[in-house]
């Protein structure tokens, strides 16, 4: 269904602020026609056929029906060196000063050409340990963080990009329960999010109540001790580590999850289970995600995403035969596979090593939003096992369009260069794959090693209108933001819904259908659910936040993310209000002191 490009005024102030191109004073960009136009036609110049293939790119940003991550938006045809890529997770850090001080250069000059980053510190020595070389005794990972937090701190006062830093650690690092606890400071690592990252070997242990070993790689630390074998961050095999202490493995885990339950933070990432499902598992180990989590990405790793509005494709909105025009939505995700394919070529890199990595693997991340308005336009609730089908069943129309596509691309441009078939098509994601994919991966190969999968797009949604973000539910029919202008001042706007204020349009009746719901209406195992019922088609990740009431019992928040990993989930991020972070966003329009990952974050 078609409608005017700018039905809200924040949708206007988005585009303006964000996504306009402007040299200095002058507005390059006289509409937003002009915005998709530009990006439309710098993608397109990678093939062989631009007149056409700009034609098509154009007419799938038209009416928001394909949104592509803020920064390709803001930046594709500009002729500035930026970087397109949203998301970047950024190379090991090694345990001396030359290798943490050349990681937080880099991740400097990420942050400063657009790129949110996410950095796994488990490399870095425990605090109060001696190294084996130099004997100098380790200040620990936390205290590099700080380091870290500090120079994303003052590029935001140099002007940068709203700054976005993900921070994982290993649940057996010895500074684990520090690292859990680092945020309870209001004052500390604001720019940061924190996840632990989560084995199965410790939910077995938390299962048994048995006692967990804190450990780290014994070639790294003077002295002797208990050694045992683990698999580590850096590492493609198990290696020999140092028993340091133990503890009870359950004391571990309700430290984690009081401190989520009072504090919003750390998030949990099974990182096993993202390491089993990870299409390139016979070629890399993957202990980090960017910033909001949907794409864990090995050392160097960097992703473009974009996301389907899935409020464009429904037929007949609030009557008896809605129904999603499912050969709209795999029509446009081919088209929007290829523009983020060409992505890849045309973006600037802030260091050469992601460039690198970005050609071998040709990563990218489709997904929708809009889905929660979605539902409501075709009557079913978010919480019924109807509206998770209906969801499921779009995912999986995008999933298979994108394969699709992509093994097109490959037959026309060629894979990508790390490509092994036989292993490929032996990833648990690739398996399920309908027959004529498969064959045809075998016979010409797959242009890009990840395809799918669902981001936040708090921002880009704000600008389609206001339809609701990603995964998750309405947030609520009706309520109050507060916007940073250019000059650094607020303005409040009053945001209505867009299923809401369509509603009211086309049928004009005070008394709403039931499938309005919102998302305080439902319980966390609706939200789990949810996440779930898509999961099976989306190769990276998802990112999905729980939201729980103040008053929500511990014993019933904390079984959230057994549920959570028993589901088969990839992670799990719950955000519950509290004194330190308040709340995401209010009818007030209140916000959370959540910097780095809150609802109004572009997909990254």
């Amino acid at each position: 269904m078609s409608r005017t490009q700018f039905e809200t005024p924040i949708a206007h102030h988005i585009w303006d602020t964000k996504y306009r191109f402007k040299e200095g004073d002058r507005a390059v960009d006289a509409d937003v026609e002009d915005t998709w136009r530009r990006v439309a036609l710098t993608l397109a110049a990678q093939e062989v056929d631009s007149e056409e293939w700009g034609a098509r790119f154009y007419d799938a940003l038209c009416d928001f029906r394909f949104l592509p991550g803020g920064r390709i938006l803001a930046g594709a045809g500009t002729a500035r060196s930026v970087t397109l890529f949203n998301c970047f997770v950024m190379g090991r850090i090694e345990d001396s000063m030359d290798g943490i001080f050349d990681g937080l250069k880099e991740g400097a000059m990420t942050m400063q050409a657009g790129g949110g980053v996410g950095y796994d510190f488990s490399t870095l020595r425990p605090a109060g340990t001696r190294a084996k070389r130099t004997g100098n005794v380790a200040s620990g990972p936390v205290s590099f963080m700080r380091i870290w937090d500090a120079t994303c701190a003052t590029l935001l006062s140099m002007g940068a990009r709203r700054g976005a830093m993900m921070a994982t650690l290993r649940c057996d690092h010895p500074d684990i329960e520090e690292f859990v606890a680092a945020k309870h400071d209001s004052r500390e690592l604001r720019n940061f999010n924190l996840s632990v990252l989560t084995t199965d070997a410790f939910m077995q242990a938390v299962e048994a109540d048995a006692e967990w070993p804190l450990v780290f790689p014994d070639g790294h630390l003077e002295g002797d001790g208990e050694v045992i074998m683990r698999e580590w961050s850096g590492s493609e095999v198990a290696v020999e580590c140092r028993v340091i202490r133990t503890l009870p493995a359950r004391e571990l885990w309700q430290h984690i999850m009081r401190s989520t339950y009072e504090y919003a933070e750390p998030g949990v990432l099974f990182v096993d289970r993202i390491n089993e499902f990870n299409n390139l598992r016979y070629c890399e180990r993957i202990s980090a995600t960017n910033p909001c989590g949907e794409i864990p990405l090995p050392p160097y790793g960097a992703c473009d995403l974009g996301s389907i509005n899935l409020t464009q494709f429904i037929q007949n909105p609030f009557s008896t035969d809605a129904a999603f025009d499912l050969d709209g939505i795999a029509a446009t995700t081919a088209v929007a596979v290829r523009m983020l394919d060409n992505v890849i070529d045309v973006s600037s890199f802030p260091v050469d090593a992601q460039a690198e990595r970005a050609q071998m693997t040709r990563r990218i991340g489709l997904g929708f939003t809009g889905l929660a308005d979605a539902l409501i336009m075709l009557g079913l609730r978010y919480d019924s096992v109807a509206g998770r089908d209906c969801a499921a069943n779009a995912m999986r129309t995008i999933r298979d369009a994108a394969y699709r596509e992509s093994v097109d691309i490959a037959e026309e441009k060629g894979p990508f260069p790390e490509l092994e078939p036989e292993a490929f098509l032996a990833s648990p994601n690739v398996i399920p794959l309908p027959a004529d994919i498969r064959d045809g991966i075998a016979e010409h190969g797959i242009r890009n090693s990840h395809l799918t999968a669902i981001a936040p797009t708090g921002t880009i949604s704000l600008l389609a209108n206001n339809i609701s973000s990603g995964i998750e539910p309405v947030f609520e029919a009706r309520y109050r933001r507060r916007v940073r202008q250019a000059d650094g001042d607020w303005m409040e706007y009053e945001l209505d819904d867009y299923a809401w204020r369509l509603w009211g349009e086309l049928r004009g009746e005070a008394k709403v259908s039931e499938a309005f719901v919102m998302a305080q209406e439902l319980a966390p195992e609706d939200h789990l659910a949810m996440q779930a019922a898509v999961q099976p088609f989306v190769d990276n990740a998802i990112s999905k936040t729980i939201n729980v009431p103040e008053d929500f019992a511990f014993d019933a928040f904390e079984s959230i993310y057994r549920e959570a990993y028993r589901l088969g989930l990839k992670g799990c991020t719950t955000f519950r209000p509290n004194p330190v972070t308040g709340s995401i966003l209010s009818e007030s329009g209140a916000e959370s002191d959540r910097r780095c990952c809150t609802i109004d974050r572009e997909a990254d």
